[in-house]
């Protein structure tokens, strides 16, 4: 499936951005189509299924949305029901931009999977280790995109075939640091690379550092799947705005990525043909770079690189070199083979 894919497949990651208003998510919905993102995505949970009460907030959550709630309540305040993802997925189709949602428990697995019948599941970096979840998702016999955050070579091996043991037709892989935002040096892009070289499979980078720079060099080194989280502001309250793009910079993201994909190429190294023409005004003749008479013997010294090139091009000048004058030639004129 992801093979298929004829251009870079970007996300615009949603994700608890709506802030457990579905009018919210439907704007993002609309921001991320107006972008120009191949998908819009959310988080789907049962916070009673995920989380025990007493959980604490990670510090980028305390930071973000402020101390005096627990994580448990968070969640609970940002939680969207099956009936509203189900009302958000229609009006995706009816907007035009494929809908996903990443499960974080098995019963929004079974709702994402059976009732909306997703065509891909996407699973983030806490689920790398969470063996049992992830045989759950490969039952489903799904396409899955596994976010690898916080994950070593070792770990993602494990998830990556325990998935295709169990029945998951396909794993795409996304790098990933699981830090919001994500510091530059945290970043680790070359391990696109070494995902793709190990496990010859999709790899894509799902970025969570400030701005989106970081996800256009990822397309450069072969990314061919990018998610980035993005918000309608940046300063409304949750965890996660601040760590996001907005819709301005989102459009900017995808085009830029559009522009890049097309720069790629296909890696041969060849004059382009809107090159040719160029070509026979910058690439230099040989000139004489002297009065040569008849019957002179011609040095290095007497030929010289002129635009354009009239008859001979300068790096057949050694063809020259040791040669005699069959007549006389002015200096700066071009030279032919029919001088010599």
């Amino acid at each position: 499936m992801f093979n298929e894919f004829k251009n870079i497949f970007i996300i615009a990651e949603a994700g608890v951005n709506h802030n457990g208003d579905v009018n919210l998510a439907k704007k993002l919905i609309d921001a991320a189509k107006q972008a120009g993102a191949d998908c819009v995505k959310f988080q789907t949970w049962i916070t009673e299924e995920i989380i025990d009460i007493s959980a604490p907030k990670a510090d980028y959550q305390k930071l973000n949305d402020g101390e005096d709630t627990s994580q448990y309540e968070m969640l609970k305040r940002l939680e969207l029901s099956f009936d509203e993802f189900a009302e958000l997925k229609k009006y995706a189709e009816q907007t035009g931009i494929l809908f996903l949602s990443t499960p974080d428990e098995k019963s929004s697995l079974d709702f994402l999977a059976e009732r909306l019948k997703l065509p891909i599941l996407k699973i983030g970096s806490g689920e790398v280790n969470n063996f049992l979840f992830l045989k759950q998702v490969a039952q489903k016999k799904t396409p899955v995109i596994l976010s690898t955050g916080m994950s070593d070579l070792a770990d993602v091996e494990k998830a990556y075939y325990l998935l295709l043991e169990n029945g998951c037709p396909e794993v795409a892989l996304l790098h990933c640091t699981s830090e919001y935002p994500a510091p530059y040096d945290s970043v680790n892009l070359k391990a696109i690379q070494t995902l793709h070289s190990v496990f010859k499979t999709t790899v894509g980078y799902s970025d969570h550092t400030e701005g989106f720079e970081i996800s256009i060099a990822a397309v450069a080194m072969g990314a061919k799947i990018i998610e980035k989280h993005f918000t309608l502001d940046k300063m409304l309250p949750g965890p996660d705005h601040k760590a996001s793009i907005n819709p301005v910079e989102l459009k900017q993201m995808v085009g830029s990525i559009r522009n890049v994909e097309q720069a790629m190429g296909d890696g041969v190294k060849k004059p382009h043909p809107k090159e040719v023409e160029t070509k026979k005004v910058v690439q230099k003749g040989l000139y004489a770079s002297r009065d040569l008479k008849s019957g002179d013997t011609i040095s290095a010294d007497d030929l010289v690189g002129k635009r354009p090139v009239i008859f001979v091009s300068i790096d057949e000048a050694d063809r020259f070199i040791g040669k005699q004058i069959k007549s006389g030639i002015k200096k700066g004129m071009p030279l032919s083979f029919n001088d010599i």
